[in-house]
């Protein structure tokens, strides 16, 4: 199970190598310390490209596994984030080709969506009715994401979601910095036109009135008839 525990540590692109030279001498715990440290951008990674939770961290644990094992042969040529982040693609990617072979399917997709996206999901307040309509906004936006091709949607997640600059996503992806920024570029359009076309379709339902909202207000009106037939009386 994926644990999203936060703990202060120093600076990540200071302390990495030193962790992962702690691994390499034998340090256990220190890996449970890189996971913890990679944990949530590691899995969004790997969810983005697989579309399934429960493949998307049994990806992550096969990638971890891996790195921990060849852990003596990481030389330093690229961060150690990066390292593990081609190490989850590859499991990943293994799990797609062998999807492929079963059902003939082959997914494409590409990840990148946050910066306009976030101001929709903003929190106003901290009230059900507020947190429901972000999870209905964030569950859209995680369906919307799922329907583009691979290779938009990981550049996406990586950009607009990890906010991994134009050359650590080229890096981490293994593809010209131009390609990022290509793929970034059309996958915030398609997202952008999706949305819009759901909205078109919910135009009818804005201000919908209902829940909380709508029980306080029919609340405070049968409390003032009551006020109202006393004072009749």
């Amino acid at each position: 199970m994926l644990d999203s525990a936060q703990t202060a540590l120093p600076p990540v692109a200071d302390d990495d190598l030193s962790i992962v030279r702690r691994i390499a001498a034998g340090d256990r715990s220190a890996f449970e310390l890189l996971m913890r440290r990679h944990n949530r951008r590691l899995y969004r990674l790997a969810r983005a490209t697989l579309r399934n939770d429960a493949e998307a961290e049994d990806a992550l644990q096969d990638a971890y596994l891996s790195a921990y094992r060849s852990i003596g042969q990481f030389r330093g040529d690229a961060a150690p984030l990066t390292w593990l982040s081609r190490l989850v693609l590859n499991a990943c990617f293994g799990r797609l080709r062998r999807d492929t072979r079963r059902q003939n399917v082959y997914p494409i997709v590409d990840l990148n969506p946050h910066a306009e996206i976030d101001a929709m999901s903003a929190p106003d307040s901290d009230t059900p009715d507020n947190a429901a309509a972000r999870a209905e906004v964030r569950a859209l936006l995680e369906r919307k994401l799922d329907a583009l091709p691979e290779a938009f949607r990981v550049v996406f997640v990586l950009r607009s979601v990890e906010e991994m600059s134009v050359e650590e996503t080229a890096q981490c992806l293994d593809i010209p910095e131009a390609t990022v920024r290509s793929r970034h570029f059309r996958a915030k359009s398609l997202l952008r036109e999706s949305l819009a076309r759901e909205i078109d379709l919910t135009e009818r339902d804005l201000f919908e009135f209902g829940g909380a909202q709508c029980d306080r207000v029919v609340a405070k009106v049968m409390q003032t008839l009551g006020t109202d037939d006393k004072e009749r009386t």
